[in-house]
């Protein structure tokens, strides 16, 4: 009767989401389409690795994960995804602000 194939033991839903309405997030990998994703073909690419968008809402799944909902801006996709397949875009942005002067 145990059929479903859950890829690991964590329960993340015993602790709040990760990640927060309206928070900025990148893509760390391609995302395909998995057959849930209406008037796409199995396996096309929905988001590409990097690709920015912002949490619009956040469900569970099977009872362990949380999934995000991501508007993604480029592609213009809104796609669910794991924890594990994003990344706050913050963290990966790095600034180069020139220093400022220095006063006399």
């Amino acid at each position: 009767m145990n059929s479903i194939v859950r890829d690991t033991d964590v329960v993340e839903l015993n602790d709040p989401p990760v990640f927060s309405f309206g928070q900025k997030l990148r893509a760390n990998r391609n995302i395909r389409n998995d057959g849930t994703y209406g008037g796409k073909e199995i396996g096309e690419i929905l988001v590409r690795k990097g690709e920015v968008g912002y949490v619009v809402s956040i469900g569970t799944f099977l009872q362990q994960f949380y999934i995000y909902g991501v508007e993604f801006l480029e592609s213009g996709y809104r796609v669910g995804m794991k924890r594990k397949e994003l990344e706050p875009a913050d963290a990966c942005e790095q600034i180069d602000d020139p220093p400022l002067p220095e006063e006399s």
